[in-house]
């Protein structure tokens, strides 16, 4: 067998350190981010409802959209991170970690709100990234077998 690919796994650990780092920023910022940006988001709604998405789509829905989406690579990373065989510890990292953003935020940011939805969402979206990397690392795996088996049937022939 050959060796675990070192490239994988440190461009994995730096993705993961500069993405959690951006999702800090985010969640940790001393006010909510889309603050100044109500009238963008109650235009994009109302785009969305004139195409078709329906009325009971509103802020609360699209908001815990994209707290599913900002875990997504949070879920992916932090499985690519983890050897393979413990893969499922995503499942207690990212609700843990979903768990002290809401508690830092509602105990020390004033302005900003905690929620078990939030950490419902995050956790979803976690669940969802190491799904993703669970699937990308089985095809990544069963290739590599392929062309291991297949180089050393052609070094058999030869």
């Amino acid at each position: 067998m050959p060796p675990k690919s070192r490239a994988r796994f440190l461009l994995a650990l730096v993705l993961l350190v500069l993405y959690t780092s951006f999702v800090l920023m985010v969640v940790l910022w001393p006010t909510p981010v889309d603050r100044d940006y109500q009238s963008s988001i109650t235009r994009l709604l109302e785009v969305l409802h004139r195409h078709g998405v329906p009325g009971w789509f509103g802020y609360n829905k699209l908001e815990f959209g994209a707290n599913i989406a900002m875990f997504v690579p949070v879920g992916f990373l932090v499985s690519l991170v983890l050897p393979a065989r413990v893969w499922w510890l995503v499942l207690l990292i990212c609700p843990a970690f979903s768990g002290l953003i809401e508690l830092t935020q509602g105990v020390f940011l004033e302005e900003r709100v905690s929620s078990l939805l939030d950490v419902l969402a995050n956790s979803a979206g976690g669940l969802v990234g190491a799904i993703v990397a669970v699937v990308l690392r089985t095809l990544i795996h069963a290739r590599d077998e392929k062309v291991i088996a297949r180089a050393i049937w052609e070094r058999a022939q030869a």
